[in-house]
């Protein structure tokens, strides 16, 4: 197979361990085990403590000790184990450190895929900003393939979705191992504290620009939890009304929110034109007015004929609002930095994202469903218009606080160097 076609596969069974359970576990611990809102936020919080520090440290040993291919293989052999494992827990104390240990190997993958993958299409020649989106393309039609699986077969309340992400793990530790080996930097002579230690990524909070981008990383990556975490119990919760019970919304939540993910397909085919076009400025502000819409068409949704065209429209915008936040900032990154320090950088990006953001995301926004939760029913349209109300004044913020010239000549030669 041609370097491309192999990265796709990786690419596919990366997410479709994450579709197989990252969107439907919260509903499977709300209904199977009857865990509390707080309690799911708890969980998912687990994401974020992992990610607040293993993406940059297994970042830095991808760049100084061990070759990144080798460390993927090691991380999903360990994430095997442990959704295994959790397919067996009913309690959410013992739940959290579970899926603790299983987000303290699976998070850092993410990154070191990006890793991987940068590095085979540059020794291939080919340029990055080009390439590499229909390359993640296959990650997302993964997941979907995943979210299909687990709704199809009514699995969405059962830990049998856990026992299918074990296994796809286990199949992608083998399968990395065929990968091409990664060399780690070259060791300097002379080289302070800092620089063996492989902290130079965190050079770049010296720069403004760069250090605004990682907050706003951080405020985007707590919106992005927030509907991962409670986007299915929220349609799951329709059945309560009789009139919607046997409606298709409530019956596979899943496939409806599989949407979301096809919009993905298309917008991640869009990022090479709107990157070298507008620049990252323009991209990530039309990024967080895409949640806005997110969640203001979630707060006035429903399963009625016009309510569903509300949900859909809902989902389409979501793709535009990941992909033009998640994907394009990681290409500014791989832009923005030296290769020596390529690991470690993708790493810090990840740990803003779905380490410091994701915490404060899941427990905040658990908080907040349970404030609004009254004698078990959820007031799910003032949940949802608050957290719209928030990706409002983050993007009125980021407008007058990034401060970012786009040089499309600049993108031009990048794509010719490449």
């Amino acid at each position: 197979m041609g370097i491309k076609t192999r990265l796709r596969f990786m690419s596919f069974l990366q997410y479709f361990i994450w579709g197989s359970w990252l969107i439907t576990l919260g509903s499977y611990m709300i209904n199977t085990l009857g865990f509390s809102g707080v309690e799911v936020g708890i969980v998912y919080s687990s994401k974020g403590i992992a990610a607040v520090i293993m993406p940059t440290l297994m970042g830095i040993v991808a760049d100084k000790w061990i070759k990144a291919n080798y460390l993927y293989t090691a991380c999903h052999v360990i994430c095997a184990g442990a959704l295994f494992y959790a397919a067996t827990v009913s309690d959410p104390t013992v739940m959290f450190w579970v899926m603790l240990v299983n987000a303290m190997f699976f998070m850092p993958t993410l990154a070191l895929s990006n890793t991987v993958s940068y590095y085979c299409l540059e020794k291939a020649g080919m340029d990055t900003v080009t390439n590499f989106p229909p390359i993640r393309v296959f990650g997302t039609v993964g997941f979907i393939i995943a979210m299909w699986t687990i709704s199809f077969a009514g699995l969405e309340l059962s830990n049998v979705q856990l026992y299918i992400a074990a296994g796809a793990s286990l199949l992608l530790a083998l399968y990395s191992l065929t990968m091409p080996t990664i060399p780690t930097a070259n060791k300097k002579k002379n080289q302070g504290w800092v620089s063996m230690l492989g902290l130079n990524a965190f050079v770049l909070f010296k720069k403004p620009k760069m250090a605004v981008f990682f907050l706003f990383a951080m405020l985007l990556g707590a919106v992005l939890q927030i509907t991962n975490t409670f986007g299915n119990p929220f349609l799951h919760d329709f059945g309560l009304n009789p009139a919607f019970a046997d409606s298709l919304v409530v019956k596979y939540p899943s496939i409806l929110l599989s949407v979301s993910q096809m919009a993905e397909v298309l917008f991640i085919l869009a990022i090479p034109f709107f990157l070298k076009r507008y620049g990252i400025k323009t991209v990530m502000l039309v990024s967080m007015i895409a949640w806005t819409l997110r969640f203001g068409l979630f707060a006035f949704g429903d399963p009625s004929p016009f309510g569903t065209v509300l949900l859909l429209l809902s989902m389409i915008v979501y793709g535009c609002a990941f992909d033009f936040f998640n994907i394009s900032g990681a290409i500014f990154v791989e832009q923005e930095v030296s290769k020596d320090i390529r690991a470690s950088a993708q790493g810090l990006f990840m740990t803003m994202v779905n380490g410091v953001g994701a915490y404060v995301g899941a427990i905040l926004s658990g908080m907040v469903v349970d404030y609004y939760t009254i004698d078990g029913v959820k007031d799910w349209q003032t949940i949802w218009l608050i957290f719209a109300a928030y990706t409002l004044i983050l993007a009125i913020v980021f407008k007058f606080t990034f401060h970012y010239k786009h040089e499309p000549e600049k993108m031009k030669d990048l794509e010719i160097t490449h």
